[in-house]
């Protein structure tokens, strides 16, 4: 009888060590999933806040270079698909990260093309509505820089959380998958030139 009471208790032991485990680990899974999406909506955020401040920009801008128009609807146009570009906080791949990069890369094109154009105004460089824009953006790209690092940071830990044994185990059974990252824009190694 204290034989089986023992080999009881040793299985409960057993039972209870295991669920405690699956449930630490499931739930440090979880924590981790989520804190990629809140990185990511922080990503949004300052994608989103750099697309608000470029109509006020725009606007700006008109007002001194109004024959310019072709490089101001070339942002206005930018600024309409990047918005557009949305990724799921859920399906966070490679894919869909160099989609979402693409587009605000092109947005990003459009506004160095407006900054340059800008030069040929020197009435507008000097201008303070204009110069609290052009460090408002510039503010912006420092975020979107930093914010893009704190995800990058954020799902390579969740990435290694997902790959390391055993946690992979529960990884694999819940579905929980690798997030993507953003990388490098082709040919952002290459300097830009600018002429004037």
């Amino acid at each position: 009888m204290k034989k089986g009471l023992i080999g009881l208790l040793i299985a409960a032991a057993v039972i209870l060590g295991l669920f405690v485990w699956v449930k630490n680990t499931y739930n440090g899974l979880v924590t981790a999933d989520e804190g990629v999406k809140a990185a990511w909506s922080q990503v949004e955020n300052v994608y989103q806040r750099r697309a608000d401040l470029i109509p006020n920009l725009v606007a700006t801008v008109k007002g001194y270079a109004s024959h310019e128009s072709s490089t101001l609807e070339a942002v206005i146009e930018a600024r309409a698909k990047a918005t557009q570009v949305t990724v799921d906080p859920d399906k966070l791949t490679e894919e869909s990260i160099a989609a979402f990069q693409s587009a605000q890369g092109e947005l990003g094109n459009a506004i160095g093309r407006l900054l340059v154009s800008v030069e040929q105004y020197p009435d507008l460089k000097a201008n303070q509505n204009f110069l609290e824009l052009q460090a408002q953006l510039e503010g912006t790209e420092n975020r979107i820089t930093v914010e893009r690092q704190k995800f990058n940071d954020t799902a390579k830990a969740y990435n290694t959380q997902v790959r390391s044994f055993p946690a992979n185990i529960i990884a694999s059974m819940f579905n929980f998958e690798q997030k993507g990252y953003f990388k490098a824009a082709e040919g952002a190694q290459i300097a830009p030139k600018v002429e004037f």
